[in-house]
């Protein structure tokens, strides 16, 4: 399946030495939430700063996220993107390494599935999505020195659509 991307994103992957880099945004959303969980793949923004820390990430409007306010706060970890099969499911999985011990504590929280949405943009165009995944679900969390966390799309197609049951009441010309 083949994806369109911009001019500067193709530019970008052809160059021997890219200034420009990819960057992935994800969502995390789920009913018990106040606001959507937002991470970022990259620290260029300086979010805020204060005698003891300071927050980075990426000020973005995907998703309708308001920029002043609703950041996507980077975080370093590691990604495996969905591949492009067609017969395949679109799967993702992201490993972030622990240290805050309230992340295992939030998502052992959850009775039912969260849904995700992931998108792929350049740090100089945060603003225009390069690629995106949306309507995954996290399947599984696994937790140790390292959080490993499975989303995938495979639950929402695997759902059964409903059949026609071919009776009386249904199909009466059948039974005449």
């Amino acid at each position: 399946m083949s994806r369109v991307l911009s001019l500067n994103a193709r530019a970008q992957q052809d160059a021997a030495f890219a200034d420009d880099l990819p960057v992935v945004l994800l969502e995390v959303s789920h009913p018990d939430l106040d606001a959507p969980v937002r991470l970022s793949s990259d620290n260029a923004d300086l979010i805020s700063q204060s005698a003891e820390a300071q927050i980075r990430g990426t000020r973005s409007s995907w998703r309708g996220a308001n920029q002043e306010n609703e950041f996507f706060l980077w975080v370093p970890m590691g990604l495996e993107m969905p591949g492009d099969e067609d017969d395949v499911p679109a799967q993702m999985r992201i490993v972030i390494d622990l240290f805050d011990a309230t992340l295992p504590a939030l998502l052992r929280s959850f009775e039912t599935r969260a849904k995700a949405n992931a998108a792929v943009v350049m740090a100089s165009t945060p603003n225009l999505v390069e690629q995106a995944w949306l309507g995954l679900e996290v399947v599984t969390a696994r937790f140790g020195s390292q959080i490993a966390v499975q989303m995938s799309r495979e639950p929402i197609e695997d759902e059964g659509a409903p059949m026609h049951v071919v009776g009386k009441h249904r199909f009466p010309g059948l039974y005449r």
